[in-house]
């Protein structure tokens, strides 16, 4: 009965995740290219493709960008700033609240591509960014945001379209604490910071690390936004590895090479994702 009922399931998951998993695995052991000889008569090579990139510092490096694009635009930015939003939505003496939740929500439901266009726009040299013409209002000289702070760039935006959805996971979780415990602490003297710090912050830690788990893979294979705004440029500055992948897949054609630097970005990111969970489990 069991079976019966997960097996629908259970072969979507096959067909759609389990089976190119392995056919990328396969690849990253052989020499396959998109042309020619590699395309039509592959070879086995064994580990000698995660050779490659293990001593490749421009794949390294790719891997260190990638670090710093989840840290500083997920774990920091959309944490912080989602809990921030969470917050201020759960007190009563906010007003506003649907207009507030509202403004937040909205780049949750702009498409990537969309988004990406719009901030090229803002972000556009000279005075023709709607970013510059701001500060030049205000007496700052006019920057050219993606050729001079690319990485910088890159990790606000994405900061901006991740807080919507940690500000609705927080505010859940807040919510669903009961007010007597927050009265109980109020009356033993607790002031607001000490409420969040000893009271809800532990009584939410399953909450904050499900987050960090789902933004961290998220964050890990943005793609189009990077790709739209900087190409990885400018001087490889934001090439981070979803970048480096496309590339040496589908633009040098090494397929066999690209399959082996998404198989070693799984790895990590299940790294992560197991650190998460068994943090998550520390009881409070």
């Amino acid at each position: 009965m069991v079976l019966g009922l997960l097996g629908p399931s259970l072969v979507l998951i096959a067909l759609f995740v389990v089976g190119p998993v392995g056919y990328a695995i396969w690849l990253s052991l052989t020499n396959k290219t998109l042309t020619g000889f590699g395309a039509q008569t592959p070879e086995f090579i064994g580990l000698e493709n995660y050779r490659r990139l293990l001593t490749s510092a421009d794949f390294l490096h790719s891997m260190g960008r990638t670090g710093e694009f989840i840290f500083f635009s997920a774990i920091v930015g959309q944490f912080l700033l989602g809990m921030l939003a969470a917050v201020l939505l759960t007190k009563s003496t906010v007003r506003a609240k649907g207009l507030f939740g509202g403004a937040i929500l909205l780049p949750m439901v702009v498409p990537e591509v969309v988004a990406s266009l719009a901030w090229a726009s803002m972000l556009a040299p000279g005075q023709l960014g709607t970013v510059n013409r701001t500060l030049d209002a205000v007496g700052v000289t006019p920057l050219a945001w993606l050729q001079e702070h690319p990485m910088a760039s890159l990790i606000v935006i994405n900061t901006w379209r991740g807080i919507a959805f940690a500000m609705i996971m927080f505010q859940a979780a807040i919510e669903g604490i009961s007010d007597d415990l927050i009265e109980a602490a109020h009356i033993d003297g607790a002031g607001a910071r000490k409420v969040f710090r000893y009271i809800t912050l532990p009584l939410i830690r399953g909450p904050i690390f499900l987050f960090l788990l789902l933004t961290t893979i998220t964050t890990a294979s943005v793609f189009g936004l990077i790709y739209f705004l900087t190409r990885g440029g400018p001087g490889g500055q934001t090439q981070v590895t979803s970048i480096y992948i496309y590339e040496h897949s589908f633009a040098f054609f090494q397929l066999g090479l690209g399959s082996a630097a998404s198989v070693i970005m799984l790895v990590v990111v299940l790294v992560l994702g197991l650190t998460y969970v068994r943090l998550a489990r520390v009881e409070v």
